[in-house]
């Protein structure tokens, strides 16, 4: 389709469907979405003007529902595609070169014959760019050129995984325009993974990815990396009558990368002494047992890390059981002990070398004293700063984004909900 040819049809409704789908029911939010695409259809007209013909893309974020910190120890998470997400407008030529413009981001550029890691792109977004193309290419993809705009609500620092979608986002479009889409959504999450790990120098797990590429609630089990088990569960917490709420606590990241690399590398060197690679291959009881010796070789904290693994690797298993069952109050008692857990075992809410800023203890403390008893909260993500995730009945929805906002700051907390489907092409 060409750009009038869309601006007819988000004129007409025949995309209200679609956005019911990804961003939920309500007449405002698509109202708001029709105006972002056309919005993001005059951009792209203006940076290629030259470009008429157009396909559309989108891919969500994530939140991370249980499973703190586990997928890294081949533990088993559970996790959510959320209705925000980042949108390409793309058109394809023969030129070899991939030029990608992102809203408030300078413009990835790559061309299609020097798909070698660039070791000065490192931590940028043209490295997953290049990671990507370069393992589609690997496997045998003939690629070809295309230009793009891409606009995002998946905010970089905002816990619901940008970088996650972003990869997603162009692992689909040349999935589908250039290999038919025959990779699908497993084989896309590991590419992305491959070009966050290779490329981009970030040694992250597959759970962002593959939840993105998935869509809904998912549950994985990382047991086996290469293969991992997926499973869907149905469940919608709005007609059950709560909101997902995240709220970023604007902690800041900075020089936060040792107190993230600490948690494989400390779970790692338990699992070594237990005879395994992963804690996922380790027994329970015989660590247990072996605490004495252990107390010996490595720190406490690694010991209760370790602790912690045991307990929310189980955990996910039985949140996803209960989510199946219909068990909400079962679940959400879960949730509230992997908050627990990871507060007091994992100890990833604030960076010891930052004991003065404990923004995300003070956001749970106050999101407690709310919910007074109803639905959870617990930490959200990778930790140490940024973001907490409530589980908030509706009619406590409005107050209580009016606290956090209040604290935090305004737009602090953004309501969310599932959206079932992970990366797809948009098709007017």
């Amino acid at each position: 389709m060409n750009i009038q040819e869309l601006i007819n049809a988000l004129n007409d409704g025949r995309l209200n469907d679609t956005f019911s789908q990804l961003y939920g029911l309500s007449d405002k939010e698509i109202i708001r979405q029709k105006a972002r695409y056309l919005n993001a259809a005059e951009k792209f007209s203006r940076l290629f003007p030259e470009q008429d013909e157009i396909h559309l893309y989108s891919a969500p974020g994530r939140s991370e529902v249980g499973g703190n910190h586990t997928d890294h120890q081949h533990g088993c998470v559970f996790a959510a595609a959320v209705n925000c997400d980042v949108i390409a407008f793309v058109s394809f030529n023969d030129s070899g070169i991939i030029h990608i413009c992102s809203e408030g981001h300078d413009p990835d550029i790559v061309d299609i014959s020097e798909l070698e890691p660039v070791k000065d792109e490192e931590g940028h977004s043209v490295s997953l760019v290049r990671g990507i193309a370069a393992k589609f290419a690997e496997m045998g993809v003939k690629l070809s050129g295309f230009d793009a705009y891409t606009t995002s609500e998946v905010k970089s620092g905002s816990g619901l995984s940008s970088s996650a979608a972003f990869e997603n986002l162009v692992g689909n479009i040349i999935d589908r325009q250039f290999n038919g889409g025959k990779a699908g959504a497993v084989e896309i999450a590991k590419i992305g993974q491959f070009a966050e790990n290779v490329y981009f120098g970030k040694a992250s797990g597959l759970m962002d990815q593959m939840v993105s590429s998935v869509g809904g609630f998912v549950a994985i089990d990382f047991k086996d990396p290469a293969k991992p088990v997926i499973e869907a569960v149905d469940f919608d917490f709005s007609a059950a009558g709560y909101s997902l709420c995240i709220t970023d606590t604007k902690g800041s990241h900075t020089d936060l990368t040792p107190d993230y690399s600490a948690v494989p590398a400390e779970m790692k060197k338990v699992a070594e002494y237990l005879g395994c690679d992963f804690l996922r291959d380790a027994d329970e009881d015989e660590f247990y047992a072996a605490i004495p010796e252990l107390r010996k070789i490595c720190s406490d904290r690694a010991i209760l890390r370790a602790a912690h693994f045991f307990g929310e690797n189980q955990r996910a298993v039985l949140e996803a059981e209960a989510l199946k069952n219909g068990d909400t109050e079962e679940f959400f008692s879960l949730v509230n002990e992997s908050g627990q857990s990871s507060y007091e075992l994992l100890q990833n809410l604030y960076s010891p070398l930052k004991y003065e800023n404990q923004e995300m203890p003070l956001a749970i403390m106050l999101s407690k004293r709310i919910l007074a008893g109803n639905g959870a909260v617990r930490v959200h993500g990778g930790g140490f700063a940024g973001t907490i995730q409530a589980f908030v009945p509706t009619y406590l929805t409005p107050d209580y984004s009016a606290e956090m906002d209040r604290i935090f700051g305004e737009g602090s907390c953004h309501i969310l909900s599932i959206r079932p489907v992970g990366g797809i092409e948009i098709i007017v």
